[in-house]
């Protein structure tokens, strides 16, 4: 007698997940800027992107603005570690483009919650990182000298302790928690990639930026007068940024 398919021992198993995934909203069909908005944001952090998932989001492009090169843009994508797998758009062009390239085409894509979000924005583009890792495990790094404006720190998968000031336009950047023992003038983001317990300590709170796991005030809505310059502490709590003085 054959077994039944409810009494059978299959060799696999049919489960729903929530992948961890990237998404890079394009907002220019121009690859020559793209590349060299990229080299700009991530050329001091080769190390940022490590073969990671990517949706290629094109709702916003209009492809009578210009034709988007889909074989150059997947593979300036993946001179960033970043690997694209699916393409989001709101025009059969980029969407016939996408299937020939081998890209799984997709209209809607739901949202995982905001704690695991991270939103690195900048003027052409946006990139989305949605992914939840383990906290930190590594020794801190740190940083002794003065950061100039420009100039990017990437503490990946552990703290960042920094000994000197942080300068407008410097921007330092931990999965785990950020000391600043200095003033903070630049941009810190702490739990880059989803630890919302990650917290931010400085000897003089100015920032530019603010972010916790993606949760981020700008210099746009000024500190509290009760924390600004003065030793302070970020944390998150209910989705929302907390500032304290020390």
């Amino acid at each position: 007698m054959r077994s039944s398919p409810s009494s059978k021992h299959f060799s696999f198993e049919i489960k729903n997940v929530q992948l961890p995934l990237m998404s890079v909203v394009l907002k220019t069909a121009d690859l020559q800027q793209l590349s060299a908005d990229m080299q700009q944001r991530f050329g001091d952090t080769p190390g940022f992107f490590d073969n990671d998932p990517v949706l290629i989001d094109l709702q916003v492009l209009d492809p009578q603005n210009g034709a988007l090169d889909m074989p150059g843009l997947l593979a300036l994508l993946r001179r960033f570690r970043m690997n694209p797998v699916a393409l989001r758009a709101a025009h059969p062009v980029h969407e016939a483009a996408a299937t020939l390239a081998g890209l799984f085409v997709t209209q809607e894509m739901r949202a995982l919650p905001a704690s695991t979000q991270e939103v690195v924005r900048e003027v052409v583009r946006e990139v989305e990182v949605v992914r939840e890792v383990p906290a930190a495990a590594q020794s801190a790094m740190v940083i002794d000298k003065p950061l100039r404006s420009g100039q990017h720190v990437y503490a990946r998968g552990r703290d960042l302790v920094v000994l000197a000031m942080v300068n407008p336009g410097a921007e330092i950047m931990a999965d785990g928690h950020i000391h600043v023992y200095a003033p903070l003038r630049g941009k810190a983001i702490a739990g880059a990639k989803g630890d919302t317990g990650a917290r931010i300590f400085t000897m003089s709170l100015e920032a530019e930026l603010v972010s916790i796991a993606g949760v981020y005030r700008t210099s746009d809505n000024a500190l509290p007068l009760d924390v600004l310059g003065k030793p302070a502490q970020v944390w998150l709590a209910e989705d929302k940024l907390q500032m304290r003085a020390l």
